[in-house]
């Protein structure tokens, strides 16, 4: 009954906060965010009528699910950060020109070359996936779908919901490293992630659900040192809303923009709701975490999930789903089956 009120509690939310909001909160947000106004001119997606089904393989490769699974659970082994460079890899491709690996392409001028694609893991992992494929099911599964599937897999192994994948994606055979500069970089305003999100057909339940990726893995000192050290562009400020004992930790390990710090401070390495408690001890890393629990239209689905795990779990199965459909209109019937991840097919 519990878990039943609290999926209507977001349902409910959910609806009150597509229908807009005029408040201030944004106003409230220390950082002067960097220019977005590329959000509003991004394709919109939302319409977009997939043609993506669940035994999509069935016939034509069904060994392809116990091929990613295996090679996911090989590498898990030997790297425990798998998790969440997967699925940022799996965010960077599906937010530009929709789930087509175009991120996967390797060449100057690619997404894959742009700054924002520096710090991305996991492409060797697509690679050894798709070689295997490519032995068994020759010209059948696309990288695009092995990177949806190949995520999934690394959220079961650090204890996250399983889901079902739905597959069908076409890689694409367009690549450009100046369609990466939309892509958020942790210092907007909730106001202009809304629309981000609403632009890829995610709503405002899907960024939050999302952002709870964070729960795990981790990002550069150089993401956080204006909070730390700069906040509002004075210098030797910092970010009065962050917790204090947290912000002298912050301090103590961000002496250097190269090091790294977890997102999560408290249980890094478990898939957990723990991300959404931090954000109400005011520990979230990023400004963009912290304002989560700030903005009327996001702090109550931020008490949701911190109080109920459960829900927490299922709504992350469901809008990673919801991110592994979106595909960009533009490009319908102009992809194909890569047999390399990395180049389009000659």
């Amino acid at each position: 009954m519990k878990t039943c009120i609290s999926f209507f509690l977001i349902l409910f939310l959910v609806v009150v906060s597509a229908k807009g909001y005029d408040g201030v909160d944004d106003d409230e947000q220390g950082f002067p965010g960097n220019s977005i106004a590329t959000f509003k001119d991004l394709p919109d997606y939302s319409d977009f009528e997939d043609d993506l089904t669940f035994s999509y393989y069935h016939t034509s490769c069904p060994v392809a699910e116990a091929i990613i699974q295996r090679k996911v659970d090989e590498w898990a082994k030997k790297d425990d950060t798998l998790a969440p460079s997967l699925i940022r890899l799996q965010y960077h491709d599906c937010v530009v020109r929709g789930c087509d690996a175009s991120i996967l392409l390797d060449y100057d001028g690619s997404e894959r070359s742009a700054n924002q694609s520096k710090s991305l893991r996991g492409f060797k992992v697509i690679d050894d996936i798709k070689a295997e494929l490519e032995k068994k099911c020759p010209r059948t599964v696309s990288c695009s779908d092995i990177l949806v599937g190949a995520v999934r897999d690394a959220i079961r192994i650090v204890g996250g919901p399983f889901y079902m994948v739905p597959y069908g994606r076409k890689d694409g055979r367009v690549s450009k490293a100046k369609d990466t500069e939309s892509l958020p970089t942790g210092r907007e305003k909730i106001t202009d992630l809304v629309e981000f999100f609403q632009s890829m057909g995610l709503n405002v339940l899907d960024l939050v659900v999302l952002s709870g990726a964070h729960t795990i893995g981790r990002t550069s000192c150089g993401s956080v040192q204006e909070r730390l050290y700069n906040f509002n562009g004075t210098a030797g400020r910092s970010d009065p809303s962050i917790d204090p004992k947290y912000l002298n930790f912050l301090k103590r390990k961000c002496r250097w923009a190269s090091e790294f710090v977890d997102f999560d401070g408290i249980t890094p390495k478990n898939f957990n709701n723990e991300y959404y408690k931090n954000l109400q001890r005011n520990m979230g890393l990023l400004s963009t975490d912290q304002m989560l629990n700030k903005d009327s239209r996001t702090s109550v689905l931020v008490s949701a999930l911190a109080s109920q795990p459960e829900v927490f779990y299922s709504q992350f199965a469901a809008s990673m789903v919801k991110l592994g459909k979106i595909q960009d209109p533009s490009s319908e019937g102009k992809g194909e089956v890569r047999l390399n991840c990395n180049y389009i097919n000659a």
